[in-house]
């Protein structure tokens, strides 16, 4: 049987808030509407999506949920998709879970999250004999506090995990979580030595690079992009590294050939819901390079892959399969 591709990370139970904006210090606002449940975080994320591109795409989880109903929860979800692997989930503790706050006007968000069981996470609990993959996604870093911790040889502990994987012959992907900080060079750098696929949006490439990719008003700084992604490069990504944005996928190629995809114009009232495009954006990316598709067409697919997930409020249920996703993105592109 083919190998398929491993996700690994967080593992999360997000609690969508729909409200008319998000506060500043000391403001109030109201929740608009009934609060909703659904799975989230890079693992659960990426690996259903993945699953609905290719039902046939053999698949493996590794991570950790609680010895608890939102745990079961979880794992139901997941059970739900027949090519997921989830031999290798360990239980116990309590689920890490996010408040979502959802602004219906803006379509803008704000996280709370608890780390519960994903802080525990690390590399001891990979069965790497037992695992049938020949891609390991992993994220988000910055959100996983075992694998963030110091190590004396590699930098990290995910740098030592991701190392691991390429000693066994496993191409390696990084996500990133966006957090407001200063912990990027420090922990996200050093994993870079080992990824041959990293794909992150604007704000954590800049975090990441030190590169200003956007300005005072949000507004994306285009002309800074090549440069993000030559230091990307050069901290140590080997294959792809892309950057996107709602503008955009932006990346350098294997060859380091410079390869940008305009973003799609939804249609007034399309977007439902932000709180997994960026994770789909991924889940294509990464499922054109199992397929060995170039760079251009991954980020076409991320992009298809993303509108998909905008048209429904929750992280995955707007994904469609591989051959559906691409014929919205054509639909789209021509409006």
């Amino acid at each position: 049987m083919k190998k398929g591709i491993a996700v690994a990370g967080n593992m999360i139970v997000d609690m969508l808030y729909p409200t008319n904006g998000l506060p500043r210090p000391g403001e109030l606002v109201t929740i608009t509407g009934d609060v909703s449940r659904s799975t989230g975080g890079c693992l659960c994320n990426d690996i259903i999506d993945l699953a609905a591109l290719d039902p046939a795409l053999p698949l493996v989880a590794l991570g950790r949920v609680g010895d608890d109903e939102a745990g079961d929860f979880v794992l139901d979800k997941l059970r739900a998709r027949l090519n997921i692997d989830l031999s290798q989930v360990k239980r116990g503790g309590t689920t890490s879970f996010t408040l979502v706050m959802a602004d219906e006007i803006s379509k803008q968000r704000s996280f709370y999250q608890c780390r519960g069981a994903n802080a525990d996470f690390c590399e001891g609990d990979i069965d790497w004999d037992a695992l049938n993959a020949e891609l390991l996604h992993i994220g988000y870093i910055l959100l996983l506090d075992a694998l963030d911790a110091p190590d004396e040889v590699y930098g990290t502990k995910m740098a030592r995990l991701l190392h691991s994987a390429k000693q066994r012959g496993i191409r390696t992907s990084i996500d990133v979580v966006s957090e407001a900080g200063e912990r990027f060079q420090r922990i996200v750098v050093p994993a870079l030595k080992y990824t041959d696929y990293c794909v992150i949006n604007e704000l954590e490439a800049q975090a990441t690079t030190g590169v200003q990719l956007v300005d005072a008003s949000g507004a994306l700084l285009r002309k800074n992009l090549p440069e993000a992604l030559k230091r990307m490069k050069a901290l140590g990504v080997s294959t792809w590294a892309v950057i996107h944005s709602p503008e955009g996928g932006f990346g350098l190629d294997e060859g380091d050939s410079y390869v940008e995809i305009e973003g799609l114009k939804l249609p007034r009232g399309y977007i439902k819901g932000s709180v997994g495009a960026g994770d789909a954006f991924c889940s294509g990316v990464l499922y054109a390079a199992w397929r060995g598709m170039g760079l251009a067409q991954a980020i076409e697919l991320g992009t298809a892959a993303a509108a998909c997930s905008l048209s429904q409020p929750g992280a995955t249920e707007g994904m469609r399969t591989y051959e559906e996703a691409m014929a919205l993105y054509r639909q789209l592109i021509q409006n």
